[in-house]
């Protein structure tokens, strides 16, 4: 009897761990999905401001996050530099991620 009882918790024990590591590596995934769509994000909405590409750059920065699953929730627009924050919905929570954009420090 004492070893089925000692069988029964390890095997919750490990059940209890398997499920705290998919969790966690799946909260790192969207992390690093969100850092992705912040980055194009950003890149998208610099070049828009630049010129090189036409229209708005807090739309365009929209546009390229909501197709990498992800929302804008701040643009901010300073010269030539884009500063975008996007969200992506994990359960409950929200993955956010920040990016900047625009020409290096000292140029032009």
């Amino acid at each position: 009897m004492a070893g089925s009882a000692t069988t029964v918790g390890v095997l919750a024990v490990t059940a209890t761990l398997a499920v705290g590591f998919l969790a966690a590596g799946g909260a790192a995934a969207t992390a690093a999905r969100a850092a992705g769509a912040a980055d194009v994000a950003a890149l998208a909405a610099a070049d828009t401001a630049s010129g090189l590409v036409p229209g708005e750059p807090c739309a365009r920065a929209a546009d390229v996050a909501s197709r990498a699953g992800a929302s804008v929730s701040a643009c901010r627009i300073d010269g030539l530099i884009a500063t975008i924050e996007v969200s992506i919905g994990v359960g409950p929570l929200d993955a956010r991620a920040r990016a900047r954009a625009g020409p290096p420090p000292g140029a032009g």
